[in-house]
């Protein structure tokens, strides 16, 4: 039977060999721990006043009401995140452009758009989910594979008539009626030169034939 002085000592032996193992789990836990709470949050929920609009951030980009944008503690900036809304079940993607909220139990701070695509503007304060958006689905966005495009011919048909324009057409017909216009105005007006000839010519004739007396 052992007696109690070997007791403490064995004790030791065990924590002496345990430590070299444990001591390197309880790094990992304690590195891992807030990645792990950072990944998937739960909280508070406010956005900015209208009054903000075009101020400048932490990163240096300024905030507008109707950008998808937030302000959070934590993440880096520009980094995509999706909040969704418990409540309701809708959710949105903002970007990270600021840090805050400083206020107690309140995890991110909204623009006025995302606040309203969340449906939160009349509330003010919301219980939301925040949590890293790694993929994005793009609406319309074909896959990846290989899309056929059909063969175009491009040529065309000069002597086709449907490739005249109707405006040439119907300067064609103006100029064509203007030259019958004055087709018929050309003999009218030569008619009474030539009937005016002849008796000027007699005048001349009858006058140079009279010879003075004496």
């Amino acid at each position: 039977m052992a007696s109690t002085g070997e007791r403490p000592r064995r004790q030791r032996r065990c924590i002496g060999w345990m430590r070299p193992v444990v001591m390197p789990l309880v790094a990992c836990l304690l590195w891992a721990g807030p990645s792990v709470a950072q990944s998937h949050e739960k909280g508070k929920a406010s956005y900015y006043s209208k009054s903000m609009d075009g101020h400048k951030t932490a990163s240096g980009q300024r905030m507008y009401n109707d950008s998808l944008v937030c302000a959070h503690k934590t993440y880096p900036f520009g980094t995509l995140l999706k909040v969704y809304n418990p409540a309701n079940g809708r959710s949105v993607i903002v970007k990270v452009i600021d840090r805050g909220p400083y206020v107690r139990g309140r995890v991110i701070d909204l623009s006025w758009r995302a606040a309203k695509e969340l449906g939160i503007i009349s509330q003010g304060i919301a219980m939301v989910t925040v949590q890293k958006a790694y993929t994005i689905v793009v609406p319309f966005r074909p896959d990846d594979e290989e899309v056929e495009l059909p063969e175009l011919e491009l040529e065309t048909n000069e002597g086709s008539q449907g490739m005249v324009p109707f405006w040439q057409d119907m300067k064609e017909d103006a100029a064509d009626a203007q030259k019958a216009v004055d087709g018929k105005k050309a003999p009218e007006a030569q008619k009474p030169a030539d009937k005016k000839a002849p008796e000027g010519s007699k005048k001349t004739g009858d006058a140079g034939g009279k010879k003075p007396a004496g």
